[in-house]
């Protein structure tokens, strides 16, 4: 998702460009213009367009470390309560 919101940033600010709304940068740098003006606008557009699914990747990795965790304290205890 992140990559298709550069992608239609890139077309976006390449067709701004080529129709004269936004400048062309200095000499040959038009291409390099164009990818760091799309870098700049897609991070805050993914940042505030990806929200919810951060948020939902966050929960499930969030219930697997505690998943983890019980496992990992489960096992403790069973090693613990057979040297015991």
């Amino acid at each position: 998702m992140r990559l298709a919101i550069f992608v239609g940033c890139l077309v976006a600010v390449g067709a701004l460009v080529q129709i004269g709304v936004l400048p062309k940068g200095l000499g040959d740098s038009n291409f390099v213009w164009v990818v760091l003006l799309a870098l700049v606008l897609s991070a805050p557009l993914s940042f505030v367009l990806l929200r919810k699914q951060r948020d939902a990747m966050s929960e499930q990795l969030v219930g697997k470390v505690d998943r983890a965790k019980e496992r990992l304290e489960a096992n403790r205890s069973q090693e613990d309560g057979e040297t015991a």
